[in-house]
């Protein structure tokens, strides 16, 4: 378990380092269930590439960053989905917004973790990208997420178990290690961006790729 004077420590050198550069967040992809493709989800997933070492902007903190981020997205791997405390999925959203992600709406039966068949093809297509060669040695976050009918403890309970639903099949079905996949669920707390909370387009699973520019560049 990452000590809470850890998860402090990569806050405060990711507020100095926001503080003394402009970043430009990576914005998800947002991508219907029935339309993805394997390939439109690798383009989505594929690492930052480092800027040209002459042109680079970025200050000196940045590798102490990555450094940061790493050994915490590291602390999460083969980690229960329940075990995560609320400090440490905010982190992870934290960190999620500069990396590649992707947001599917992938349905499941009602008020269940079953993955619906109208989007099997859509989480084949998900563990096709996962398992190609350029995404090789990325640790990937599944996030749930529920919109805003019921409780908070139903809906978190339901973001997890269906975070945990994507886990197992692309595990079962493609073999990708588990410890490659860190599961979050976020219940009803992140609706999409304009949307209104009820609005069952937040019930999705985003996907991200946690490998900093760092890990990227050597791949």
């Amino acid at each position: 378990m990452l000590r809470s004077s850890s998860r402090f420590s990569v806050n405060a050198i990711r507020a100095a380092f926001i503080a003394g550069a402009a970043i430009t967040f990576t914005a998800s992809a947002v991508i219907a269930a029935e339309q993805v493709t394997s390939d439109q989800i690798l383009r989505a997933l594929a690492p930052n590439k480092p800027l040209t070492r002459g042109l680079s902007m970025a200050p000196p903190a940045e590798p102490a960053v990555n450094a940061a981020e790493g050994k915490f997205v590291d602390s999460l791997r083969n980690r229960s989905t329940r075990s995560l405390s609320m400090g440490e999925r905010e982190q992870i959203a934290t960190i999620a917004q500069t990396k590649p992600a992707i947001d599917l709406e992938i349905t499941f039966d009602y008020n269940s973790a079953n993955i619906s068949k109208r989007s099997v093809q859509s989480v084949q297509a998900l563990g096709k990208a996962l398992s190609s060669p350029d995404l090789k040695g990325s640790t990937f976050v599944v996030a749930g997420h529920t919109d805003a009918v019921g409780g908070d403890e139903y809906n978190q309970d339901l973001s997890e178990r269906r975070a945990d639903a994507i886990k197992r099949y692309l595990a079962d079905k493609y073999g990708i290690a588990g410890a490659d996949l860190v599961t979050v669920g976020y219940g009803k707390t992140k609706p999409k961006s304009g949307l209104a909370p009820t609005d069952p387009s937040n019930r999705r699973v985003q996907v991200v790729n946690m490998a900093n520019k760092a890990t990227a560049s050597s791949q």
